[in-house]
């Protein structure tokens, strides 16, 4: 039998960066995300044999190994190797000899969550072969744990909660990897309004986000205050976009994915560069000229920027 699994991607509107400790420990943090029609895809396929193959299809890397309860990481496919790790130590797999492939539809380092999102799709395969008793919180908690403290990463936890609750939330982070998500029920036509004036800009690049989290975190624990109050209002954000969404008030949108992108530059050293600064303003200029209504957010080094909105009374 073969077992497969998928997660969607996720674009941040509101809030980004609140969900990292120390800031969400301390202040408590607020993200408003979406899920794409993206996703990160893990199969699993038992072969029979004594060899455990990995293969990463879109980055066209592969291993393999003889049967072992754990696998070294060597930064190459360490993210299905640690996922391996942890399963068979907690759970063990007796299946000995299979195959575990994966692709994502988008690249690493594109600012979506990707590598969270494909923890959860390989977790997703792995308790669907074993059968284990996890739900959303559980699955979401469990990629936040492999990834953090097995594997190291730095970052915050928005992007597991969201590849395996989906859709449009509004999520609370607190002290003690405490997580509240809150599902929105926006409207149908409101959704689709949205949808159809959103862009997805790739510039080609991709970064790093360890190394930024890494800085917005010294920033917290050293109480730099321009960075903290950006925080803040970034959180605020998050409120601000929650209510304009339930509302319908999409007219609203564009100032507040503007006002966050102004905080997020504050937050920490790297959060933008000349490109993205350049695509930004560039775009601002275009509709500006059009006289019409600016949607733009510019994430990591992807951007989000909106087509005129419609009267659709």
């Amino acid at each position: 039998m073969i077992y497969r699994s998928k997660a969607p991607l996720r674009i941040g509107l509101a809030g980004g960066g609140t969900d990292v400790s120390p800031y969400s420990d301390l202040y408590g943090g607020a993200i408003l995300n979406a899920t794409l029609s993206l996703y990160a895809h893990a199969t699993i396929e038992p072969t029979g044999g004594n060899n455990i193959m990995l293969e990463a299809i879109d980055r066209g890397e592969e291993e393999t190994h003889e049967w072992s309860s754990t696998l070294p990481l060597n930064n190459h496919l360490d993210l299905l190797k640690g996922v391996y790790n942890r399963i068979q130590k907690d759970y063990g797999i007796t299946e000995k000899g299979f195959k575990l492939s994966t692709y994502v539809d988008a690249p690493a380092g594109s600012g979506l969550g990707t590598s969270s999102t494909l923890v959860v799709a390989i977790l997703g395969a792995f308790a669907e072969m074993l059968r284990l008793p996890l739900g959303e919180y559980d699955l979401a908690h469990y990629a936040y744990e492999i990834e953090r403290n097995d594997l190291g990463l730095a970052g915050g936890r928005q992007d597991q909660y969201a590849a395996t609750f989906g859709g449009v939330n509004y999520m609370e982070f607190y002290s003690d990897d405490k997580v509240i998500v809150n599902p929105l029920r926006v409207k149908e036509q409101h959704l689709f309004e949205l949808e159809n004036n959103l862009l997805l800009y790739y510039t080609s690049t991709s970064r790093e986000s360890a190394e930024i989290i890494k800085k917005q975190s010294k920033n917290v624990t050293d109480k730099k205050e321009k960075s903290l109050e950006a925080m803040h209002q970034l959180k605020h954000q998050a409120q601000l976009m929650k209510e304009a969404l339930l509302k319908g008030r999409l007219n609203e949108i564009g100032e507040i994915l503007d006002y966050g992108h102004q905080q997020k530059r504050q937050m920490a050293e790297g959060i933008t560069n000349e490109l993205l600064d350049n695509i930004y303003d560039a775009a601002k200029k275009q509709v500006l000229r059009a006289e019409r209504y600016l949607v733009l957010a510019a994430e990591a080094l992807w951007c989000f920027t909106a087509r005129p909105i419609q009267n659709t009374k």
